[in-house]
C-alpha cells in the first residue's frame, strides 16, 4: 500500500523553502573566488541545494508541492543558463518570472472561481471559509505582482551585491510580514489559532 503524502510544517517547511536561498547567500559572500565569479558559484550551489530540498521533501514527505516543483525547475533552467552563458541576468530575472507566473495563476484561479491556494494548502487550514480562501488568493496575487515589479526595479538599478542583499534583507522579511498581516483577516473567516500559528508564506520565497 502506498504511504499517504504528508505536508511539511514548521521548521521543516522553512528548511525546504529557505534552505536553498540561505546556501545561495552564504556561498556568494563566503566563496574564496574572485568577486566577479561569486554570483556564478553561488548560482551553482543554489541549483544543487534546490534539488536537495526537493529530494528531501520527496523522501521524507512522499510529496513535492507544485510550487516547489515550479521553483525548482526554474532554478535549474535559469541557473543553468546563467552559468552556461556566463550572464547573471538570467538568475536575476528568475524571481520576476516566478512572481508574475504565480500571480497570474492565482488571479486566473480566482477569476474562474477556483482559488488555487485552497487546492495547494486546503489540508493545512481546513477551517478557512471559501470567502477567506478567495481573499487570501487575491491578496497574494497582488503581493506577488508587486514583488515582481520591485525585483525588476532593484536589479535593473543597482549592483549585483545590492540585489542579493535585497533578496535577503528585503524580499524575505516583506514576505513574512505580508503573511502575518493576513492572519487577522483569516481568523475572521474560520482560521483557528492553532492554524494561524503555522501560517507562513504560501510559496518558496524567491
Amino acid at each position: 500500500m502506498t504511504a499517504a503524502k504528508q505536508e511539511p510544517t514548521g521548521g521543516a517547511r522553512l528548511l525546504i523553502d529557505l534552505g536553498p536561498l540561505i546556501v545561495f547567500f552564504a556561498v556568494n559572500y563566503l566563496a574564496p573566488v574572485p568577486p566577479v565569479t561569486k554570483i556564478f558559484v553561488a548560482t551553482g550551489a543554489f541549483m544543487v541545494a534546490m534539488v536537495a530540498a526537493m529530494l528531501f521533501s520527496a523522501i521524507k514527505y512522499r510529496h513535492i508541492s507544485p510550487l516547489l516543483w515550479f521553483s525548482g525547475v526554474m532554478v535549474v533552467v535559469l541557473g543553468g543558463l546563467t552559468i552556461w552563458l556566463h550572464n547573471e541576468t538570467f538568475i536575476k530575472l528568475k524571481p520576476t518570472i516566478y512572481y508574475l507566473l504565480v500571480s497570474g495563476l492565482l488571479g486566473f484561479g480566482l477569476w474562474t472561481g477556483k482559488p488555487l491556494l485552497k487546492m495547494v494548502l486546503g489540508a493545512a487550514y481546513p477551517g478557512l471559509t471559501d470567502e477567506g480562501w478567495a481573499k487570501l488568493t487575491r491578496n497574494w496575487a497582488l503581493f506577488f505582482l508587486f514583488m515582481a515589479a520591485l525585483n525588476e526595479a532593484v536589479w535593473r538599478n543597482s549592483s549585483t551585491d545590492f540585489w542579493i542583499g535585497f533578496k535577503l534583507w528585503g524580499a524575505i522579511p516583506l514576505t513574512f510580514l505580508f503573511a502575518a498581516l493576513n492572519v487577522p483577516m483569516l481568523m475572521k473567516h474560520g482560521l483557528t489559532r492553532e492554524e494561524a500559528a503555522d501560517v507562513s508564506e504560501p510559496a518558496p520565497v524567491e
